[in-house]
């Protein structure tokens, strides 16, 4: 009798949660489109390591130009490929994807990267307004960076000092502009230069640290890959012990200068005269301000060297762009012995257009940071889950003919009289991000490489080694985190005579 009650029950019930999941697949909303899928490795394939910015552009074009999804391994990853995406992803719903997808290594426990500086917060939350806060207020107002005017200045001009000695010898210049972004970031953040032209003083060996740590930031993590192996292990590759490793080598360089400073702090009279006499009087621990100088060091040198030499090599390579570039130049400070200001910048439009097509071809991040949807969303008519892992191919949209006539060239007059800027609202050209989560270094790196790259044409001709062609230099390029020409630029200086 019991027999005869139940099956019917059961079996109502089994139609009835088969009704619910039929109804409940036909009205849920679909993922974005993207390529076939494979078990297990998903679409990694499909992209590669050596370039994914052009592979992912690729397969857009062939699969979903705006919104594309993919597996990378186990793990769900969406890119926007267009404009109306990027602007879906960083405006229309910035709050809901301004996440931060971080990878496995770095949430272990006890972390002294997770959750500090602003590229490894998760969440834009008090924390990430505060650090913010402060960066505009200490580095990046108006205020700030009219003050710092004199201190930038003079790091161009030792440089150009120092090249004067070099005439006729073979150098690496993105080492030069280096060593002279470095010591205008550390004369912000600690009051103090950290090497000299031939890498000597306390911040020795920088150059390799720091490019070994963005290099490490940069490793494939299995764990990002396949969730459950995190699980399992929380440093399967040693990511995290190489990266700790280092941290706390680079942070060496500057911990006695912050100790000092926080004996200082105990003096009432004494005022901030620093990035890090801020952080010190509002209460940041040392692992706060570790992470934060060790992020401003790295994202704002590789960068800025890796802009200034793609922006060298296209003039090179495109002599009547550097002589129409030297005539603006001439016309407002004079001959090659003139010494170019910051107030000189605004008329000085060409040598704006080259610095901004150059950001076009050779974004120093053409994927951003990758963000990550803090809870479940629609997007352009298709669901994003929450966690999944979000990628804007800034470089896509730059290199789009849809978009830019002639794409792949160097065309600085495309942005003369233009309506494109370096802020991020025209998400046609986005070569700092938007939204939320927009590169905080926006402001100082508009008027320091310009001034630093305008400065070098002026007074030198640039000879290559064993007069090579200008237009056969090789323009492969490499990325980890921050995207590098393949091979350094070697030249020679000439004092120019004009």
């Amino acid at each position: 009798m019991m027999y005869y009650l139940i099956t019917p029950i059961l079996l109502s019930l089994v139609f009835v949660i088969t009704l619910r999941y039929f109804y409940r697949s036909k009205t849920k909303l679909p993922l974005p489109p993207g390529p076939f899928s494979w078990p297990f490795i998903g679409n990694l394939f499909h992209v590669g390591r050596k370039r994914p910015h052009a592979s992912l552009a690729k397969l857009a074009q062939s699969h979903a130009p705006d919104l594309m999804s993919l597996r990378f391994g186990t793990r769900l990853v969406v890119v926007a490929s267009s404009p109306a995406a990027a602007a879906a992803v960083l405006k229309t719903h910035d709050r809901l994807l301004s996440g931060r997808f971080v990878s496995h290594p770095i949430r272990v426990e006890g972390s002294k990267l997770h959750n500090v500086s602003t590229a490894f917060l998760e969440e834009c939350d008090e924390n990430w307004k505060n650090v913010r806060t402060i960066y505009r207020g200490a580095l990046f107002s108006n205020k700030a960076l009219e003050s710092q005017v004199s201190l930038r200045e003079n790091k161009i001009r030792e440089m150009m000092q120092y090249l004067d000695t070099k005439m006729g010898q073979v150098i690496k210049i993105k080492f030069v502009v280096f060593v002279t972004a470095l010591n205008v970031l550390a004369n912000l953040l600690l009051s103090v230069d950290l090497i000299d032209f031939e890498g000597k003083g306390i911040g020795a060996g920088l150059t390799e640290y720091l490019r070994k740590f963005t290099e490490a930031g940069g490793i494939l993590e299995l764990s990002d890959l396949y969730p459950v192996l995190g699980i399992l292990c929380t440093d399967l590759q040693g990511t995290y012990k190489k990266l700790i490793g280092m941290f706390d080598t680079i942070c060496a360089v500057w911990g006695d200068i912050v100790q000092d400073k926080r004996k200082r702090d105990s003096q009432p009279s004494l005022d901030s005269v620093d990035f890090v006499d801020a952080l010190v009087k509002n209460g940041f621990t040392d692992k706060h301000v570790n992470a934060l100088l060790l992020e401003i060091f790295a994202a704002g040198t590789e960068s800025t060297t890796a802009t200034s030499e793609w922006m060298l090599v296209e003039l090179l390579r495109k002599p009547q762009a550097l002589q129409k570039l030297r005539d603006e130049i001439s016309q407002v400070v004079g001959g090659s012995k003139g010494i170019i200001k910051e107030s000189d910048l605004p008329s000085l439009p060409y040598l704006d257009a080259c610095f901004k097509e150059t950001l076009r071809l050779h974004p120093p991040g053409p994927l951003l940071l990758p963000h990550r949807a803090v809870q479940t969303c629609e997007v352009m008519g298709y669901r994003i889950p929450r966690n999944t892992q979000v990628l804007v191919n800034m470089w896509a949209i730059a290199r789009d003919s849809k978009i830019w006539d002639d794409p792949s060239s160097f065309k600085p007059e495309r942005f003369i009289n233009s309506k494109f800027d370096n802020k991020g609202q025209k998400f046609e050209y986005i070569p700092f991000g938007s939204g939320r989560r927009i590169c905080a270094g926006e402001p100082l790196a508009s008027r320091f490489i310009p001034l630093a790259v305008a400065s070098l044409i002026h007074k030198f001709d640039w000879i290559l080694p064993n007069e090579i062609d200008p237009a056969k230099i090789n323009m492969d390029e490499v990325l980890d985190v921050t995207m590098f020409k393949k091979d350094s630029l070697l030249v020679i200086p000439k004092l120019r005579n004009v």
